[in-house]
């Protein structure tokens, strides 16, 4: 081992602790010290292993330590790492038509950046350019899109969603407030009282009145995630996305997908081919890069794209590294035929999720595509309360003893976030439901 992973890896627990003191995080669970991953499982200082169902943030869709990602890096370091994005190379040049080749077919020129939030700025940037004198924007109710003093303002973050306001209240005088709040399609618990069956997408159509009505002037974009992640695991109705397609060609604003989270883990690469909703913009982020940092855009052709003008500059935007592993990544995923893995592991895990749910009511709801996972925990059938979150953490801490990690639903604590990398085999979910259960056990009945 190199000296310097020696030394890293031989910390003791007295150095962590006083580490620890010059470390600032802004978010998140608190979870155990992670040192060595491999597949779907990570293991901690202590040596404890657990199946990992969060993927560390939804990103790693081959799971710990590839060897063929780690391979193909190894190899990219030796011709370079970083080169400013002025400079064309052919890892960039790659990356950007495989992604145009996989995307709907109107959409075919790519723009990389940093990460997500970024991405979205950059989606807004053309959806501006492309509608002089618009500067507002359409986003969900319990949407996120980031936390950047820009996209925090499109998110639950920046309300009261939770019923207390989050730590971006400290910073709600610069947050951008171009935004626009809409009913989201919340089938479970619908802010009209509808139920599926016989709702007229009235959703939709309060977005076509806000259009109409609610907005000072034209409105540049609409942004929506297909599913709404940190919202709750909440999928938009095909119905939904295909009137607000048309409406938003009515008024003429883009129709920006953020497929930070849907990109290849509802097991197609897009959850534009998903639905068959083709939108203007589709933005990427998370796991596009198998756990190295890397965003991108994909917009549609009748668009004006960014400028060799300085309208779009990051120092990293063209990182090699990151680029090399997110094409290895597709290689793998097509070659095994992973997408295929992430529709039948997905629908495996939720027939046996149904299966636990006629035993505990507590199971509310189980909301599924691919290996994008929500199960919204609740008091009881009757009543539909949502779980205390006394007891909803109490699952997801002593699930976390008993060997998974499991996430929670941004403010919503009581929904939790089964979504493993895309590689996880039947029985590595059958030891992760099983656990499941053993924890639900636990919390709910002794």
């Amino acid at each position: 081992m190199d000296a310097l992973l020696e030394r890293v890896y031989s910390t003791t627990d007295e150095q962590m602790n006083q580490f620890e003191r010059h470390v600032m995080v802004g978010g998140g669970s608190p979870g155990p010290r992670l040192v060595k991953g491999k597949g779907v499982r990570i293991t901690d200082t202590n040596g404890k292993s657990y199946i990992d169902c969060t993927s560390q943030s939804w990103a790693m869709y081959l799971g710990y330590a590839n060897e063929e990602i780690t391979q193909a890096v190894y190899e990219q370091m030796s011709y370079f790492s970083h080169v400013h994005q002025g400079f064309h190379t052919m890892p960039r040049y790659h990356l950007a038509a495989k992604l145009a080749s996989l995307a709907p077919k109107n959409l075919n020129r790519v723009s990389f950046t940093v990460g997500g939030g970024a991405a979205i700025e950059a989606a807004m940037k053309i959806a501006m350019k492309n509608n002089p004198g618009a500067k507002s924007f359409l986003t969900l109710w319990d949407a996120y899109h980031g936390s950047t003093l820009t996209t925090a303002g499109a998110s639950w973050i920046t309300t009261k969603a939770s019923g207390q306001f989050t730590g971006m209240r400290n910073f709600l005088d610069n947050v951008n407030n171009n935004f626009i709040r809409i009913a989201n399609p919340y089938c479970y618990r619908c802010p009209f009282g509808h139920h599926p069956e016989n709702c007229a997408t009235q959703c939709a159509d309060m977005l076509r009145l806000t259009l109409e009505k609610g907005a000072n002037g034209p409105v540049a974009g609409v942004i929506v995630e297909p599913i709404q992640a940190s919202g709750g695991q909440i999928p938009l109705p095909k119905a939904y996305l295909q009137q607000i397609r048309k409406i938003c060609d009515e008024f003429g604003a883009l129709l920006i997908y953020d497929e930070i989270q849907t990109y290849c883990r509802i097991g197609e690469f897009f959850a534009a081919e998903h639905y068959e909703v083709e939108p203007d913009i589709i933005v990427l982020g998370k796991g596009l890069g198998a756990g190295f940092p890397i965003a991108a855009i994909i917009i549609h052709d009748r668009l004006k794209g960014f400028e060799m003008h300085a309208e779009e500059l990051h120092t990293f935007a063209n990182n090699s590294v990151s680029q090399i592993a997110a094409l290895k990544q597709i290689d793998i995923i097509e070659r095994d035929n992973l997408l295929e893995n992430t529709r039948r592991m997905g629908a495996y895990i939720a027939d046996r999720l149904r299966e636990l749910q006629l035993r505990y009511e507590e199971i509310g709801d189980i909301r599924q595509v691919g290996l994008h996972i929500g199960v919204e925990m609740i008091e009881d059938a009757d009543s539909k309360l949502p779980l205390t979150l006394e007891k909803a953490v109490q699952i997801r801490n002593v699930g976390m003893e008993n060997g998974i990690i499991l996430g929670t639903g941004g403010y919503r604590k009581h929904l939790l976030k089964i979504k493993p990398a895309l590689i996880v085999k039947q029985e590595e979910a059958d030891e992760l439901l099983n656990i499941f259960e053993a924890t639900l056990r636990q919390v709910l009945r002794e």
